[in-house]
Formats: structure tokens, C-alpha cells, sequence
């Protein structure tokens, strides 16, 4: 083992020891393009079960499944996972997040939001995103890959953002940005790999906020917070995530995993 990874490695290993972070997986049955999600089965497992199996290879002090339906939480509770219900109410990830660690006795540092339909994450990806805290400043942390298919430039459903200098997003969008007037040699674009992390006060806020002309625009909730002034921290992975949005997404992961 190399200095560098010894060095990352040792420096991960010293902010999670003091640090206490819980992964939720927030859980929603209803679904416009793909109802009834969260249960539909992947070679012998539900996706939840999936999600649920990855995300307790992290180093995480706790997962917990969120939900709003009966037949999740039942489901849950039948492979031994920890859930709790929460309301019906929540426009989003981020308030069931929230819920949850109002509902709990335990106090955390960290709250990890992770995406229930993406069955296949890798849990490395989840422990990543925690490096950005070795940052005091960090309250708000995301994920990014480089862009190496420039046909995902023009997908409105892959992601776009731009960063500065010191690793922090300037803006989320779902167009190609930046636009490209002049080429440039080496630079990169990247997409947004929806995982993210807060620290437990930050979260708090954020589910007070109204929703802001930008989120409304493009649909994208963290540019609420970019318009209220919070930074997004971002750590560059070289690690996927697939989500399944739609039964089309479903048929082409299982000829992938399968």
C-alpha cells in the first residue's frame, strides 16, 4: 500500500471515529413512472432488500429505512432491517431524512442520504462522501464523476454540474454546462451522483426553506440550497451508481448485473 492511499485511508479512519453517521435510506411506495418501487424483486431480492444489503458494508454507526407505506415497513422488518415510518407528507428525501433523526434518541454528527433505487451501490461510494468532513467548514457534501460519453451532455436526466476552485459546486443542471463556446484542451465536464451528506444541524435548516425559483426551473432540489447560500462540498469518485427511474431502466441493469 502506497503512502497516499495509507495517508487517505488513516485520515478517513480518524473523522469516522469521531464521528457518529447514520445512512438513511428514505423509501417512497408511490411512484409516477415506476409505482410500487421499492418492492419490485431483482433476481430473488427486492431493490430495498438490495439497497439495504449494500449499505450496511459501510462503516456507518446505523442504517435505517424511512418509509410511508405499511408494506415496506413490513417487508423491511421480514429481512431484519431497522425502519421507522414517517410521514406521508414529505415532498422529498431530505425531509424523511429529517424526520428520522427527530424521531430518534441517539444523536449523529452525520446523516448520509442514500438513494433507495440504486440497488447495486456500491458501499465505497457511500464511505467517500464522508471524506468531505474532514473539512470543519463542510455541512453539505455530494458526489461527482467525470463526464467521458459527451452524448450524456445532452441527457436532461443525467445531472450536470460546475465547480470552483476549491471543490465546491457552483451550479446543478440539467443541461450542458458549461456551454461550450470555445474548446478548451483538459477540461473536464462532470455529472452529479445523487448521494448526499449533511451534518445533523444543517439538515434541520435546510427542510425550512421554501422552494426557490431555480429548484422549480430544473427540478433540482440542492439548487434551493445553493439559492439560500449553503455550499456543496463535492468529491470526485471514479465509482458508478445506477438508479432505476422506470421498468426500462430495471430490464437493461438486469442484462448488466445479470
Amino acid at each position: 500500500m502506497n503512502s497516499l492511499i495509507f495517508c487517505t485511508l488513516y485520515l478517513l479512519l480518524e473523522i469516522l471515529l469521531f464521528m457518529k453517521v447514520i445512512g438513511i435510506i428514505p423509501a417512497r411506495y408511490a411512484s409516477t413512472r415506476f409505482p410500487a418501487k421499492p418492492l419490485v424483486e431483482i433476481h430473488g431480492k427486492t431493490m430495498i432488500q438490495r439497497v439495504y444489503e449494500q449499505a450496511i458494508k459501510t462503516s456507518f454507526d446505523k442504517i435505517i429505512i424511512a418509509t410511508d407505506d405499511e408494506r415496506i415497513y413490513k417487508h423491511a422488518v421480514g429481512f431484519d432491517a431497522e425502519v421507522l415510518m414517517t410521514s406521508i407528507n414529505h415532498n422529498n428525501g431530505t425531509e424523511r431524512c429529517a424526520e428520522v433523526i427527530s424521531l430518534l434518541n441517539d444523536e449523529y454528527d452525520i446523516v448520509v442520504n442514500i438513494q433507495g433505487d440504486e440497488p447495486f451501490v456500491d458501499p465505497a461510494m457511500l464511505d467517500e462522501v464522508i471524506k468531505a468532513f474532514d473539512k470543519k467548514e463542510t455541512v453539505i457534501a455530494t458526489l461527482i464523476k467525470k463526464i467521458k460519453d459527451k452524448n450524456y451532455l445532452q441527457n436532461p436526466n443525467i445531472i450536470k454540474v460546475v465547480k470552483d476552485i476549491n471543490h465546491q459546486a457552483i451550479y446543478f443542471s440539467r443541461s450542458a454546462i458549461p456551454y461550450t463556446r470555445n474548446e478548451i484542451d483538459g477540461f473536464d465536464f462532470f455529472k452529479h451522483i445523487g448521494i448526499y451528506a449533511f451534518r445533523t444541524n444543517c439538515i434541520k435548516e435546510l427542510v425550512h426553506l421554501k422552494p426557490s425559483k431555480l429548484e422549480q426551473i430544473e427540478s433540482l432540489e440542492q439548487l434551493r440550497w445553493l439559492e439560500n447560500g449553503y455550499k456543496i462540498q463535492l468529491v470526485e469518485t471514479t465509482l458508478e451508481a445506477d438508479s432505476i427511474d422506470t421498468p426500462e431502466d430495471l430490464e437493461r441493469l438486469l442484462k448488466k448485473y445479470f
